[in-house]
């Protein structure tokens, strides 16, 4: 098949640091090709693929020197993809929104993956007006708050088998904490279960411009008031097999419905098991007693501290090769991209702009 793959221009594909949605990008585009697809990839211009790639911005967006508004380069991606879409079988968005009014014309050889939150204001309103727009979700929770709109179908991300190293055993284990730092992702409760179970912890995170008071007046705080903890800053992938091979455990005690939880895979990756706060996700992607422990409450997460040394990091890693990997991701993608094969072409119709206007007015 002809396919085109259409990221976001934030970060590279794949990112050269934190990037979870480009990230997935560049593992299913690789995985295309070599399974023999003819795969082209829409993105920032020092993005490395073996796919053809279509230099969208010189650089992605977030490494730029001084501040860049992302809009013109986003257009500039559209109009190129809205150019060649003739050229393709299948062209999958992984841009959220920004594109739906530009695919109408060939809207039934689309797919866009929805790789964020869905409950934001805003979002159940636009969606409305596009209720055709062939859909793929992450998860299934990820879902919920969404009004009636074309779901295809829930394919979780995946990783290549050999991406992160398996560790079957550790010594002086430390517990991780791997992402972004930001109130919803609560490092805060990350740093009390360790400082509580006694156990040292080593947050690896970037830190955004919106969420550096968060940092300086929360965080920071407390990562100088507790000496188990220990801030390394953000990490590459190259990284991430000693970082979260060395951990007796990953902490994922957000409070936010997150969408799926791409730490979580990667940590079952090296057989290290997950502690994770259910919401969101986490129960579609943790199996609790195998994979690592569900909790409620942060007394729970230190109770279930006693109880990790119980699970089988190998039987860890095989839970990930069963079900995580970008092998069973790309196939997924492949059966969804061939449900279009012999369908005419048709435009998508234009629906629900009146009644999406009466839902916001009342």
């Amino acid at each position: 098949m002809k396919i085109a793959q259409i990221a976001p221009l934030a970060e590279s594909c794949p990112p050269k640091l934190y990037g979870g949605t480009e990230r997935v990008v560049s593992f299913l585009t690789e995985e295309l090709v070599d399974q023999g697809h003819e795969v082209t990839l829409f993105a920032s211009g020092d993005s490395v693929t073996a796919a053809e790639l279509v230099p969208c911005s010189e650089r992605a967006l977030r490494l730029s020197p001084g501040p860049v508004d992302a809009l013109p380069y986003h257009m500039i991606l559209l109009e190129e993809v809205a150019r060649r879409a003739h050229e393709f079988d299948a062209l999958h968005f992984h841009i959220d929104l920004m594109h739906a009014p530009v695919v109408r014309a060939f809207a039934y050889k689309t797919l866009t993956t929805l790789h964020g939150r869905l409950d934001l204001p805003g979002l159940a309103p636009f969606y409305r007006a596009f209720p055709h727009l062939p859909l793929i979700s992450i998860s299934d929770s990820q879902r919920l708050p969404m009004p009636p709109v074309n779901w295809v179908k829930t394919i979780y991300h995946g990783l290549p088998r050999d991406l992160l190293t398996f560790q079957p055993r550790v010594n002086n284990g430390y517990f991780a904490f791997l992402g972004r730092i930001s109130p919803e992702k609560r490092p805060d409760r990350a740093i009390e279960i360790a400082a509580r179970a006694g156990m040292p912890l080593k947050i690896a995170a970037k830190i955004d411009r919106v969420d550096q008071a968060y940092w300086d007046e929360c965080i920071e705080p407390l990562v100088k008031a507790h000496p188990n903890i220990e801030y390394i800053g953000e990490i590459a992938d190259h990284q991430k097999s000693e970082f979260l091979g060395g951990a007796t455990a990953l902490l994922f005690p957000i409070d936010w419905e997150e969408p799926f939880g791409l730490v979580m895979i990667e940590a079952m990756a090296c057989g290290t098991p997950v502690i994770a706060f259910r919401r969101g996700s986490v129960p579609e992607v943790m199996e609790h007693g195998v994979t690592g422990f569900i909790v409620d409450t942060v007394d729970e997460a230190v109770a279930a501290v006693h109880h990790i040394q119980t699970l089988d990091r190998a039987r860890v890693r095989q839970r990930f090769e069963q079900r995580f990997t970008v092998e069973r991701m790309a196939r997924d993608y492949v059966d969804t991209y061939r449900r279009n094969e012999g369908l005419e072409a048709r435009t998508l119709p234009v629906s629900g702009v009146t009644e999406v206007a009466s839902h916001v007015a009342a």
